[in-house]
């Protein structure tokens, strides 16, 4: 090619011959092609260099084709890093479960901030498309390809579980969420999101079982691999004759020869049946009466609140909602320290409570507030991701050894009645 590129002005780039003069590039790497077209559009003009003066102009030319290539390198290095951010914004938008809109706001913020610091890369977050119709491409291309890794790695599982959830949105559509984990040969632990699967019409038993089947078959299960599955313990899903888990069970045990196959649920909320068995309604229902007439009407919010800013409290009093029993133990904990505000107010507005005056009851609030803020304590410890059941098992285990250590400083009880109304926080 040097031979070439002394001779007839050409070089070699990716594989095919380029004259350095037009930037032609010749359809047949063949010498006789190469000197016709340097004779032919060139010869006129450069023929008459030779020696010193032609190895000149050669390195002249080549030195602007590698100007030329870096130019266009840098461009294609500049839009592939726009590219990927503009995946990464859309993937962090999806995340955050913001709007499709977000993507331009982003960018008008990044544009402004790059003008006060870094003024010279303006143009390259200018670059970043982050469109309302790019962040929604972006987001299906990246879920397509999730799905696409995790259909690939169901293959490699040497077993598996599902968790299935079923509740209704705010459009009163019920949605059922599937879970699934499973472990290979290397014992790595995969959990996923497999499916949010829509019951438009009913949800009996028979839907509930269709829409995981198909789910799981979609991804290409094996279901010999199906050691358990867990459920929200409706009654659909755990009737014995009928239901979800008895038919998922006869489906995986038909195809793995009769095995063992384990059922679950609730198993993260145990600790919320043990709160309910306690029989403390005397105390609930006069916190969530007292809560629901300060917080239900916006006037009595307002001035309750005044109330505690002319005391100097910044903190108000939360909602109790009885679906998200979490957050009995945070009512019930700001109720017994706003106790005495609560009971100033409430005489103002000539609804007094009087179990607030006695002492016993008192004393009872103060019981509930420990065992309701341990067992908080203890389902927080039960959440998140990428954990076993040995470590739902230990959480547990330990939380029962501390019930029998409370029980026997004294008696639990007697403990809390002597204790002048204040949360012994054992």
């Amino acid at each position: 090619m040097e031979k070439w590129t002394a001779s007839y002005l050409f070089t070699e780039v990716n594989g095919k011959p380029v004259c350095l003069v037009c930037m032609q590039h010749v359809s047949v790497f063949k010498e006789y092609n190469i000197r016709r077209h340097c004779e032919t559009q060139h010869g006129e003009k450069y023929d008459s260099l030779q020696g010193q003066l032609r190895q000149e102009k050669i390195n002249e030319l080549l030195v602007g084709l590698k100007k030329q290539q870096s130019v266009f390198t840098r461009s294609r290095e500049v839009s592939d890093a726009a590219v990927k951010s503009s995946y990464i914004i859309a993937n962090e938008i999806a995340l955050a479960s913001k709007s499709y809109y977000e993507g331009e706001f982003i960018k008008t913020c990044m544009l402004k901030a790059a003008e006060l610091v870094c003024p010279e890369k303006r143009q390259a977050f200018a670059n970043i498309s982050l469109t309302r119709n790019t962040i929604a491409e972006r987001i299906s291309e990246l879920s397509t390809d999730l799905d696409s890794q995790l259909k690939h790695k169901v293959k490699s599982f040497l077993a598996f579980s599902v968790a299935i959830d079923e509740n209704t949105d705010n459009t009163d559509v019920a949605q059922l969420a599937i879970f699934i984990r499973g472990v290979d040969d290397t014992l790595a632990v995969t959990e996923e999101f497999l499916e949010l699967v829509p019951m438009m019409d009913t949800t009996t038993a028979e839907d509930i079982f269709s829409s995981l089947v198909c789910a799981l078959d979609r991804v290409g299960v094996d279901w010999s691999r199906a050691v358990s599955l867990a459920t929200d313990g409706a009654p659909s899903m755990i009737l014995k004759k009928a239901g979800v888990v008895t038919k998922f069970r006869e489906k995986v045990q038909a195809a793995n020869g009769g095995d063992a196959f384990w059922t679950f649920h609730c198993i993260l909320h145990q600790e919320a049946s043990c709160c309910k068995s306690l029989k403390m309604d005397h105390v609930i229902e006069v916190v969530v009466r007292t809560v629901n007439f300060i917080r239900a009407r916006g006037l009595n919010h307002r001035q309750f609140d005044c109330l505690l800013s002319d005391n100097k409290i910044t903190h108000g009093l939360p909602y109790h909602t009885e679906v998200r029993w979490l957050s009995r133990g945070a009512v019930l904990k700001r109720f017994f320290e706003l106790r005495a505000e609560i009971g100033q107010f409430m005489e103002t507005k000539g609804k007094p409570v009087m179990e607030l005056q006695s002492l016993e009851w008192l004393q009872d609030l103060a019981f509930m507030v420990d065992i309701t803020e341990h067992l908080n304590n203890l389902n927080k410890m039960l959440q998140g991701r990428k954990k076993v059941v040995t470590q739902y098992y230990d959480s547990i285990h330990a939380f029962k050894l501390k019930l029998t250590l409370w029980e026997t400083q004294q008696g639990l009880s007697f403990k809390v009645r002597n204790c002048a109304c204040t949360p012994s926080r054992a």
